[in-house]
């Protein structure tokens, strides 16, 4: 195996970056729901002939870190054959909650090889995927219920659709032609990757691509073993609780013990509540994302993105608990809001050995937020405040941790919905006061032309993000129904249908302030 000095090595990653870089492109352009093509919902991925992770873009932390295990199930369950394509949403079988398609194709250095040299893979957010409520994101208590559940199945069999099986993945799911046009998207993603990965082959030869791989994961390896000698050994504990499921008030806790030895970490979940009855449990491969999302932010270098991040971790996730539910449970907010929530909890664990280094909470939530009618059906998350660290204070107004995707621009929300935004602005003074201040969240109000069903799954609607250091919190999030001069405040998991002329008002929680002011002026 080539020993790799770093210059080659970072050749080889900015190389199969770009690859993965090139599929979200393809994935944009060619993307038909609003989703995928503005708010970019989206991420993708290379892997090596194993399935562990070799290379990702710069896209959705949560579904990446993700990935891996539902390339490992595919493989298991499926043949990959030459020009093969598998589906999966499965949270038992790699997946994060269902909207989340991910779409593998393995790669071949000759079409006979039995052997795939490596495999492409994407995941994209489907605004529907046919559950009983619209958008498949509601309060829901069973798996089953949030829509079309896919194990791996062969969608593409060598290079040919499937018709009958494609047909049996859609029929459920509403708006069926735009869900297939995001399909091929997917589809015409994976051939840009396939095709990207040809040259890099043809480029650096099949010896050094195959090295650079483990050197990639052995690298990443490293880095966070380095990263993790400069944090004080002890064993450091955090509770953090969720605001409520949408059903019950009961306390939901995820409780962390993080023991650091050496060049070595423990993230021990012991502790964290069971299942809860709505739809904030998470599945295993969301924890993995937190951790490995977490670790990469703690580090001065940039640790390439690959399967050696978690080589030195040890996970110990309670079966049954919140993340790791039982086989039916719910699992829509779990990807998107228990998983803001695995950060924080994380990074107030580090907070105890690290106090100088770790920023304040920011808004904790991606304040998701669904609208349907006969017209469409639109999923959109909404920015808020970050959490103000030792150095700076909190940038408002943007997607935090585990999301990382644009807002519906205006104009095209309009033009899908019969609705007017009437609002869009940045919440002044919910950021919390420090001697760095919290980020400011985010005030969106829309008004319907017509009746509209909407879902909300939001959190930090009662606990408000902690400052750090003597920092104040952020202000908490609020949701509104206004009809006419009265205002009803909503809950932060709610379901229900708006009349033409109601507007709901949307102010996402600001990220808590860090440092005692003492005695300067507010």
């Amino acid at each position: 195996m080539p020993n790799f000095d770093p210059v080659r090595l970072r050749i080889i990653g900015s190389l199969l970056d770009s690859v993965a870089e090139d599929m979200g492109v393809a994935l944009e352009r060619s993307g038909i729901s609003p989703n995928i093509k503005e708010r970019l919902d989206h991420s993708c991925a290379i892997f090596d002939g194993t399935g562990e992770l070799v290379a990702q873009a710069a896209h959705i932390p949560v579904h990446l870190g993700a990935m891996p295990m539902a390339v490992k199930c595919a493989l298991q369950h499926q043949p990959l054959n030459e020009g093969d394509v598998v589906l999966v949403n499965d949270p038992a079988m790699g997946g994060t909650h269902l909207p989340d398609i991910t779409a593998i194709q393995a790669f071949r250095k000759n079409p006979n090889d039995q052997q795939p040299f490596a495999f492409v893979a994407n995941r994209a957010h489907h605004a529907d995927v046919g559950g009983k409520i619209p958008g498949s994101m509601g309060l829901t208590t069973r798996l089953s219920d949030e829509g079309v559940v896919i194990p791996p199945t062969t969608w593409i069999r060598g290079g040919i659709v499937d018709a009958k099986t494609e047909e049996e993945l859609i029929r459920h799911m509403r708006f069926k032609e735009e869900r297939r046009g995001d399909l091929w998207a997917q589809r015409a993603a994976l051939n840009v990757g396939i095709h990207g990965l040809q040259r890099i082959l043809d480029r650096a030869g099949e010896k050094e691509l195959f090295s650079g791989f483990s050197a990639l994961q052995d690298a990443s390896e490293k880095h966070v073993q380095h990263l993790l000698s400069k944090i004080p050994d002890g064993k450091y504990e955090a509770l953090e609780q969720l605001d409520d499921d949408g059903f019950s008030d009961a306390p939901i806790m995820i409780r962390l013990t993080l023991t650091i030895d050496g060049t070595f970490a423990c993230f021990d979940f012991t502790g964290t509540s069971e299942a809860c009855t709505g739809p904030m449990n998470c599945s295993t491969p969301v924890t993995h994302s937190a951790i490995q999302y977490v670790l990469r932010c703690l580090s001065r270098d940039e640790i390439p993105a690959s399967g050696g991040v978690l080589r030195p971790i040890r996970m110990v996730i309670p079966k049954g608990s919140l993340l790791d539910p039982p086989e039916e449970s719910p699992v829509a907010g779990g990807n998107v809001e228990t998983s803001q929530r695995l950060v924080d909890v994380i990074l107030s664990a580090l907070q105890r050995a690290l106090p100088l280094q770790i920023p304040a909470q920011s808004q904790g939530t991606m304040n998701n937020l669904v609208f349907s009618c006969a017209q469409g059906t639109h999923y959109e998350t909404i920015g808020g405040g970050c959490g103000a660290g030792p150095s700076r204070a909190g940038a408002s107004g943007l997607q935090v941790h585990m999301t990382n995707t644009r807002n519906t621009p205006i104009e095209r929300l309009e033009h899908t919905l019969p609705l007017k935004v009437t609002h869009y602005s940045l919440r002044k003074d919910s950021g919390g006061a420090g001697v760095n201040k919290g980020g400011d969240g985010i005030i969106r109000e829309v008004e319907f032309m017509k009746p509209m069903e909407i879902s909300l799954l939001t959190e930090r609607r009662r606990i408000s993000p902690l400052g750090t250091n003597g920092g104040s919190p952020g202000l908490s999030g609020v949701n509104l129904k206004i009809s006419g001069e009265k205002q009803e405040t909503l809950p932060g998991k709610w379901q229900g249908s708006f009349l033409e002329g109601e507007k709901l008002r949307i102010e996402t929680p600001g990220g808590g302030g860090w440092g005692e002011r003492n005695n300067l002026d507010s």
